[in-house]
This record gives structure tokens, C-alpha cells and sequence, in this order.
């Protein structure tokens, strides 16, 4: 790997953000195409998507935006606006799983895994920019992987689908980059469209689009960015997932998928009987109380009673807090601010340690539930955390 400083990507600001005007800046010309592919917030259904379950994310206005051109000589450079540094310039031919090359990982991930699928990816310049947060549970390592393999998909005529996307973006991220992730925000990112929640079984990546008009309803879903960073690659996501995969095995079952809900009680009796560790009986409780909750708050959006789904929000969180144990001060303190202050559930999104809350709450109620969160992260002498609207919005596309 190279990496160099590029003197002409040295621009205002405002003119940095344009992919289009970095890539001619950084490369000398035009590129191919324009790119976007969203990050992701998730409702409901957390840690169960390696585990053949249920899931239920939505696409955000946030995006990582690629400009391409395709190269034919074996040569991938890569360059980010929001990272700093220069051009990090690799031989495709020399891509290697676990090597490094930081955030680039994800993109140049990408390649190796198209070229493992065999497919003859010769290699490509590429300028990123992205509006989604790194590090706040909200998919912008996904967001990365799709925009690429989506760009690389149209200019090498791939003809990979969308659930095709998500599948390279997930080899990617597992065996080139690290992490034992599943496939929900590769699939997030490639399949939601706007207006709507994607339902996902991520057995067979069936799906189906939930419409998810919130406003129509008078409610508003906030995300609160709690500003702690979170690195998924440390060790504690892979040990949950391990954790997981030991209590399948105790039981004789493929996947905690396999385990019905009114069977959960009898299980976590036989783990017990078995001597599994107590790590093991929490994270398989936990799974498969999400992925009830899950079917839940569907059969509620089906009957148009959406409100209804913030009590499964709030057992979510405390499933999360208290058997997967991947909650933090900062964000259980989003939890009960927001609910004391009138919100209808609310519960940690993403993998956790830090990141995301989701808050479901009445329209005419947001403004005075952001500012109860606000103000009880200042007491509590936390930075300030970042408020939005969770608009659900389209998956990857091209541009132009």
C-alpha cells in the first residue's frame, strides 16, 4: 500500500464534499458515475441476524456517496474526504484479508470479494464522501461496502441484484476487514426504499417492504447519536456471536433461529442442566425475545397501531441492557430520560457499547423529549448528543 498527500485536494470545504469535483481534482477527470448508498437505523431485532432471525431496519437520509471510473490495470486508489490523509493506492492483485489499510479496508474488501466470487474486477478510482456518522451504530461501514460493490456492479456489468450487493458487502466486512458481522445493514443499505421498514429473514433474505409513514400517524422516530464511539472489531461482538452459536449447539439446533419462542423456557432449562455458561442462557434468551419482538411490532404496524410498538421498544432495550449486556451508561440514560419525559419506548440500535438510540415518540411531544435528553446529558456532564428525525428513506442507487 501507498499512501501520499494530493496537493490539488486542498479546496473549500464546500467544494470538498462534491464527489464529482474531488474525483477530477485527485485524478484528472471525469468519473464514470455517482453513487450513494444510505446508512441504516434498526428498529427492531437486534443480534439476531447471525443467527438466522428476524430483523426490521430502515434506510436514513444519510450517505456515503461514491464517484468511480473503472481502471484496467490492476490498480485501486481510494480517497475520502472524511478522513485524513491522502490517496491510498493498492494493487488489486495483492489484496489480502486482515491487511490493514484502516478505513480503505471496506472498499478495497469489496474488490477481493468480488474477485473471490470470480468476478474480473480489474480495479477502479473512487472519491467518498458520506453523511453518515461513523461510530454511532448507524451502518456507515456498510454504507461504504455498498456504494462500492454497487458502482463496481454497474461499470464492470456484473448483473448482481441487490440481495447480491449485500452478500459481497458482508464477505467484505467477515473475512477481508474482521468482523463477524450479519447481514442486516449490507441489506438495509442495498434493498430499503423510502417510505417504508424493511422485514427481513435473514435465513433466506426473503423480505418485505413495511410501510412506515410515521408522520400520517402524528409520531416521529428520533435517533440519538449519543456521541460514543464504538469499534464492533474489539472482541465483544464476536464473543456474543460465538456465545450464541455454543447455545445452538448445546441444544442440537442449526441456528437459535430454530428455537420458537413458547419453547424458550424449556431451553433455557436444558442449557442450564447442561452446565452452558450464563453468558450463553442470557444471549439465547435474549435472541429469541427479539425475534418475537420483532413479529410483534410488525403485527402492529399491520394493524395501523403503531404506538403500540414502543412497550416492545423499551423490553428491547432492557434485553439488550441486561442479557446481551451491550448497553452503555449514555445510552440507557436516552431510555429514561426520554420515556420520563413522555416518549412512547425507546431502546439502544446497532451493536452497541455507545452509538444509537431510537425514540418513538408523538410529534407534537419531539421537541420537548429532545430537549429532556439533552438536558440530562448535561447534567450528567456527557458531550452533547446528536437529534434527528429517522425519515425512512431510499437504498443504494446510482446518481448520475
Amino acid at each position: 500500500m501507498t499512501q501520499h498527500a494530493e496537493p490539488t485536494a486542498t479546496t473549500a470545504e464546500g467544494h470538498r464534499t462534491d464527489p464529482a469535483a474531488v474525483f477530477a481534482e485527485l485524478y484528472g477527470g471525469e468519473p464514470d458515475g455517482i453513487w450513494a448508498a444510505p446508512g441504516r437505523v434498526n428498529l427492531i431485532g437486534e443480534y439476531t441476524d447471525f443467527n438466522d432471525g428476524f430483523v426490521m431496519p430502515l434506510a436514513l437520509p444519510h450517505t456515503a456517496v461514491a464517484a468511480v471510473s473503472r481502471r484496467d490495470d490492476g490498480v485501486l486508489r481510494l480517497y475520502s474526504t472524511d478522513v485524513p490523509g491522502g490517496v491510498v493506492s493498492l494493487r488489486v492483485d495483492e489484496l489480502a484479508p486482515h491487511s490493514g489499510h484502516g478505513w480503505a479496508a471496506y472498499p478495497a474488501g469489496v474488490l477481493w470479494a468480488l474477485r473471490e466470487a470470480g468476478h474480473p474486477v480489474t480495479g477502479a478510482d473512487i472519491a467518498l464522501t458520506s453523511t453518515v456518522p461513523t461510530g454511532a451504530g448507524l451502518s456507515s461501514s456498510a454504507a461504504l461496502e455498498v456504494v462500492t460493490v454497487l458502482a463496481l456492479n454497474d461499470l464492470f456489468a456484473l448483473g448482481l441484484s441487490a440481495a447480491g450487493l449485500a452478500v459481497i458487502g458482508r464477505r467484505a466486512e467477515n473475512d477481508f476487514v474482521g468482523v463477524p458481522c450479519g447481514i442486516m445493514d449490507q441489506m438495509a443499505s442495498a434493498c430499503c426504499s423510502e417510505g417504508h421498514a424493511l422485514h427481513l429473514d435473514t435465513r433466506d433474505l426473503s423480505l418485505r417492504q413495511v410501510p412506515f409513514d410515521l408522520a400520517s400517524q402524528g409520531l416521529t422516530l428520533l435517533v440519538v447519536d449519543t456521541r460514543v464511539k464504538h469499534a464492533l472489531g474489539d472482541g465483544a461482538y464476536a464473543e456474543r456471536r460465538a456465545g450464541c452459536e455454543e447455545g445452538a449447539r448445546l441444544l442440537g439446533i442449526p441456528t437459535l433461529r430454530d428455537l420458537p419462542y413458547a419453547g424458550l423456557g424449556a431451553a433455557l432449562a436444558t442449557l442450564a442442566d447442561a452446565g452452558a455458561d450464563e453468558s450463553v442462557i442470557r444471549y439465547v434468551r435474549h435472541v429469541v425475545g427479539d425475534n418475537r419482538r420483532v413479529e410483534q411490532v410488525i403485527a402492529l404496524l399491520d394493524a395501523g397501531d403503531v404506538r403500540a410498538a414502543g412497550p416492545v421498544l423499551n423490553e428491547g432495550h432492557a434485553s439488550l441492557r441486561d442479557d446481551l449486556r451491550v448497553s452503555c451508561p449514555e445510552l440507557d440514560l436516552v431510555v429514561g430520560a426520554a420515556n420520563a419525559a413522555g416518549a412512547l419506548g425507546a431502546r439502544m440500535t446497532g451493536g452497541g457499547f455507545g452509538g444509537s438510540a431510537v425514540v418513538l415518540v408523538e410529534e407534537a411531544a419531539a421537541g420537548t423529549v429532545a430537549e429532556a435528553v439533552s438536558e440530562a446529558f448535561a447534567a450528567a456532564g456527557h458531550t452533547a448528543p446528536g437529534i434527528f428525525d429517522a425519515i425512512p428513506s431510499a437504498g443504494a442507487r446510482r446518481l448520475r
